[in-house]
């Protein structure tokens, strides 16, 4: 058996494949050893302790739920310059999707569905910036998402885009070609309100130009 996980991983190695460095977090010493002892054999992924927390790409975080104790911790690897953290949780619901997705995690396991190989892929993808999350918890989740636009965004003219209904507009007349004036007389507006409209656009989302602020709507599906 340790002959062909030697293997894997001089296979691994040889393939220029670089191993995902793991910090390893439980609320109980039994279940960090258990996933500890499942992660160290594989070759995609390295495990490192407290002391080398600096050099982790991933935290994998394993607890029963979503409490302020583990909100603690999650916080604290961020804080901990660790760029990823995979959530493995006994109990998960739409509450503590919300409550952990504020906290920063990248992806959500629950710990009934967790198996070495399907962990190992979890931590991949989150190194790589890609999410992962229980199919009927994101539809939760974007249920929710769909409420708070409706009710809480939209009647304040507001979009999860950090785009307003009038910024869309005057981005959708300068994508036509109007210049500063054609467009306050459109929409009624001063030049100067397009100007501070404009300004507040590409400050806010931190683009170049009026151009560069055309081609994020556009790219967002505004325009």
């Amino acid at each position: 058996m340790s002959d062909r996980i030697g293997s894997e991983r001089i296979l691994a190695d040889r393939a220029g494949t670089q191993r995902a460095k793991v910090f390893i977090y439980a609320d109980d010493p039994i279940s960090q050893a258990g996933v500890a002892s499942q992660l160290r054999p594989r070759p995609e992924v390295q495990v490192v302790d407290a002391a080398e927390l600096d050099q982790a790409e991933v935290a994998v975080v394993v607890a029963e739920r979503v409490d302020e104790e583990v909100l603690r911790v999650m916080r604290a690897v961020r804080r901990g310059s660790v760029p990823r953290t995979v959530l493995i949780a006994g109990s998960l619901d739409d509450a503590a999707v919300v409550t952990a997705a504020e906290a920063g995690v990248s992806a959500l396991v629950r710990r009934s569905e967790v198996t070495p190989e399907r962990l190992v892929s979890v931590i991949l993808k989150a190194r790589d910036g890609g999410a992962e999350m229980p199919a009927d918890l994101l539809a939760g989740l974007l249920g929710q998402v769909g409420r708070l636009q409706r009710q809480v965004l939209a009647p304040r003219g507001l979009r999860f885009s950090g785009l307003s209904d009038r910024e869309v507009e005057v981005l959708r007349l300068v994508a036509d070609g109007l210049d500063t004036g054609e467009i306050a007389r459109e929409l009624a507006f001063s030049e100067r309100t397009i100007k501070s409209v404009l300004h507040d656009v590409t400050t806010r989302l931190q683009l170049r130009n009026r151009a560069h602020a055309v081609a994020f709507a556009v790219r967002e599906g505004f325009i």
